[in-house]
């Protein structure tokens, strides 16, 4: 079938619309990496676009070698990795039972987590049940305050409703029980639901910033955001107050490969995640 020419013309102009959209969003990260490669008097005088200026590493050899850094680093894939798990786990053990009209109270409990997502808990008694858990200055203050996400639970369930139940059905006269059935049939369904709502977990453990805000006062339990902003607002922190002679990094070069180093790993997890995200966000959202 032959295009027209306006269908050519709005492909055209649609592309260019992404392609310059898509580089207003990448230009900033652009940026903050040459800047963290270009030496100190070119970032401080706003010579850095998007290729680094006097190009020089003394910057990430500074911050790679810095130990809180790499301690904020681990705490940061500990709760992203545990957390991502833990959150998935439940929010799946959650979902299956909801999707089915034969649990009788569905329809109370599927309230009484919805209205969560309307009415967030009021700090003071937030903190207070957390200090009640005896989970403060404790890492599991970062992780289980919030290990259910009521959205990601919702759209993993719209997704098991979209299941056809005559295959549940099958398995159960075969003999098998819930937990094989939801293990053996519903998760290898349901693999792009789970990578985009997996993705959406990481992120969310990855920046996790008020509740260590909040909860943490033991420094070497600061995830990677709270060192981050730690470096931002007092960047004596960043040992650069007496390289007096040092002309290979400053505070403006280190921030830069600081923000970029905090952003690579997540950015990276992506790409593997792909080709099942937005299938996964369309399909949980759609059916049901």
């Amino acid at each position: 079938m032959k295009t027209s020419i306006g269908e050519k013309l709005f492909t055209f102009v649609n592309y260019a619309f992404l392609t310059a959209a898509s580089f207003t969003m990448i230009a900033p990260l652009l940026q903050m990496l040459a800047v963290s490669f270009s030496s100190p008097v070119a970032a401080d005088s706003k010579r850095v676009f998007l290729l680094p200026v006097e190009w020089t590493a003394a910057s990430w050899e500074h911050i790679l070698n810095r130990q809180d850094l790499w301690q904020s680093f681990g705490v940061t894939v500990f709760i992203t990795v545990a957390g991502t798990f833990a959150s998935l786990l439940i929010s799946v053990l959650t979902a299956y039972p909801l999707a089915h009209a034969k649990f009788m109270i569905r329809k109370h409990v599927m309230f009484g987590i919805v209205i969560t997502m309307i009415f967030n808990a009021p700090l003071i008694p937030f903190y207070m049940t957390v200090k009640a858990l005896g989970m403060l200055d404790s890492i599991w203050a970062l992780i289980v305050p919030g290990v259910l996400g009521t959205f990601n639970m919702v759209i993993i369930r719209t997704f098991f409703m979209g299941i056809p139940s005559e295959l549940e059905d099958s398995a159960q006269i075969d003999g098998c029980h819930d937990f094989r059935v939801l293990f053996q049939i519903y998760l290898p369904l349901s693999k792009p639901v789970l990578a985009s709502v997996s993705l959406f977990y990481a992120v969310g453990y990855w920046n996790t910033f008020q509740r260590a805000i909040l909860f943490i006062r033991d420094s070497s339990l600061h995830p990677l955001q709270v060192k981050l902003r730690e470096y931002i607002v007092t960047p004596e922190t960043l040992d650069v107050l007496d390289m007096i002679g040092n002309v290979g990094y400053n505070t403006t070069t280190l921030k830069a490969a600081t923000i970029i180093f905090a952003a690579t790993p997540i950015i990276m997890a992506y790409p593997f995640l792909q080709k099942y995200f937005v299938k996964g966000a369309m399909l949980g959202s759609l059916k049901g």
